[in-house]
């Protein structure tokens, strides 16, 4: 299985006992499928009442019914890893054994649980020597150093050299890997090892660790061997998956305390380390951003459509020196403008997305300049210095281009497609042959233009869609700023 990379999440199957206040058994099992990127199933082999003090009572259904589980799932999914937790009783040992052979999945983890962290013992006596049997059929048992001991028909090992020592007596006579954990050592130390025969040698991988105080070790064991099992069947490599589990429970077990679960050895917290680095923020579809990215600014575009410069544009009521002084100061802008689209496409992650805002960029000095200088003359362009809004706007877009942030910055650009073109569509109909600003007001209804500001919103939008809360939300701000100047560029002539 060496070097194996799974092409779609694995599917993980837990055969084990419940625990109704979710730190161990398969409600831990599933929590660490999930948390290490594999899809959880269970099948119940014992209802056990417990809780972070103890277990009080155990229920085992009939070993009918546990077969029925079990071939209800394998006769339908495909299983790429099972682990096995709790089984109890030899019926039960031999039913999940029986399965084995006839299903041959290609991972499995064996946690031999008879010893619970409370101390109560989880496995019937004469269990024992059929769970010993059990483990031929396992890749990998994951044991604590009392659970070793009761494999080995030793005495529980008091230091780790010994601990060690029995688990190669274990994975040699068993012909199985044996995951020896250091959990029930005194010390600060708290090793993991992974052992195992390579071609009649004993092989020892060593995975340092310390003691975390806390008591929140609920259901460690079974969180671990899951994890294991789930990443073994995503990489195909025991080392990295027994290493990447360990921090991983590591990391989980630092922030069990802040669940607040139970009086006792409260549970380690399986996701802490996916609602630190990722949140539990649901992120929104691309049509989702496009939509609310619009609404958040339809106040600002409700103020562009009563302001005199677009009422008097769409009539051609407009004076014409107020035109031609907002062409003048837009002339300006577009040469900034332009150079911020360059910095986009140097920007771009894709051929696609730099091929767009550099065409963009070109667009903007031979199509649109050359627009103005119809209006304004040649000579007219360098007579006019930037007013405060006009070098407001470019101020806002060259440093959103100098912070190097590259989604942030096309937000920025958006509203300049955007909002134009949506102006621009709406007064286009009011216009006429004879109109005096047709010419303008073509432009920017022009189906070309739609076609670009299309191409923009869907490129931006995925990137919003895409990138993390904090980066959707600077995205945001940057576009609703621009779009706050663009009403303030319209609003020409008070």
């Amino acid at each position: 299985m060496s070097g194996r990379t799974a092409s779609r999440v694995p599917r993980v199957l837990s055969i084990a006992g419940t625990d109704p206040t979710g730190g161990a058994g398969i409600q831990a099992d599933l929590k660490s499928i999930a948390a290490n990127g594999g899809y959880g199933m269970a099948v119940v082999t014992a209802l056990v009442a417990q809780n972070t003090r103890g277990v009080r009572s155990v229920h085992v259904p009939p070993v009918a019914f546990l077969v029925e589980q079990l071939d209800a799932v394998s006769d339908d999914v495909e299983i790429d890893a099972v682990k096995i937790g709790m089984l109890g009783t030899v019926d039960v040992i031999r039913a999940v054994a029986s399965w084995l052979d006839r299903v041959r999945p290609p991972v499995v983890v064996l946690d031999p649980v008879m010893v619970a962290t409370s101390g109560d013992r989880l496995l019937e006596a004469d269990a024992e020597e059929a769970l010993r049997d059990l483990m031929s059929r396992a890749d990998l048992v994951t044991p604590n150093l009392p659970e070793l001991a009761i494999l080995a028909g030793e005495p529980v090992a008091e230091a780790w050299d010994d601990a060690l020592a029995q688990a190669g007596r274990v994975a040699g006579r068993h012909g199985v890997r044996v995951l020896a954990k250091g959990g029930h050592l005194a010390g600060e130390r708290m090793p993991d090892a992974l052992v195992e025969q390579a071609g009649g040698d004993l092989a020892v991988t060593e995975f340092p660790g310390e003691r975390i105080a806390t008591t929140n070790t609920h259901g460690t064991g079974c969180s671990l061997s899951s994890a294991v099992a789930t990443r073994v069947a995503l990489t195909g490599e025991w080392e990295r998956a027994a290493a990447e589990s360990k921090r991983w429970l590591a990391e989980s077990i630092r922030h069990g305390a802040s669940l607040g679960v139970g009086s006792g050895h409260g549970p380690v917290s399986h996701f802490a380390g996916l609602w630190t680095r990722g949140g539990t923020t649901t992120a929104p579809t691309v049509a989702e951003v496009e939509e609310d990215w619009w609404e958040h600014v339809g106040g600002i575009r409700a103020e562009i459509d009563d302001l005199a410069f677009v009422r008097g544009l769409g009539d051609g009521s407009l004076e014409r020196d107020v035109f031609l002084g907002y062409l003048a100061q837009d002339a300006l802008y577009l040469r900034d403008y332009a150079r911020v689209l360059a910095e986009a496409a140097r920007l771009a992650p894709t051929g696609d997305e730099q091929a767009f805002w550099a065409g963009a960029a070109q667009g903007a000095i031979a199509g649109e300049l050359q627009l103005h200088e119809s209006w304004l003359g040649p000579a007219n362009r360098h007579d006019t210095r930037a007013d405060a809004v006009t070098t407001a706007y470019l101020d806002h877009l060259l440093a959103a281009g100098a912070r190097g942030d590259y989604r942030v910055l096309i937000a920025a650009l958006l509203p300049c497609f955007w909002i134009y073109q949506d102006v621009g569509d709406r007064l286009h109909p009011l216009s006429h042959a004879e109109h005096p600003y047709r010419s303008w007001l073509d432009t920017y209804a022009d189906p070309a233009f739609a076609a670009s500001t299309r191409h923009a919103i869907d490129i931006v939008t995925r990137a919003a869609a895409t990138a993390d809360e904090k980066v959707r939300t600077a995205m945001r701000d940057a576009f609703r700023r621009s779009a706050v100047h663009e009403r303030d560029f319209f609003d020409r002539g008070r």
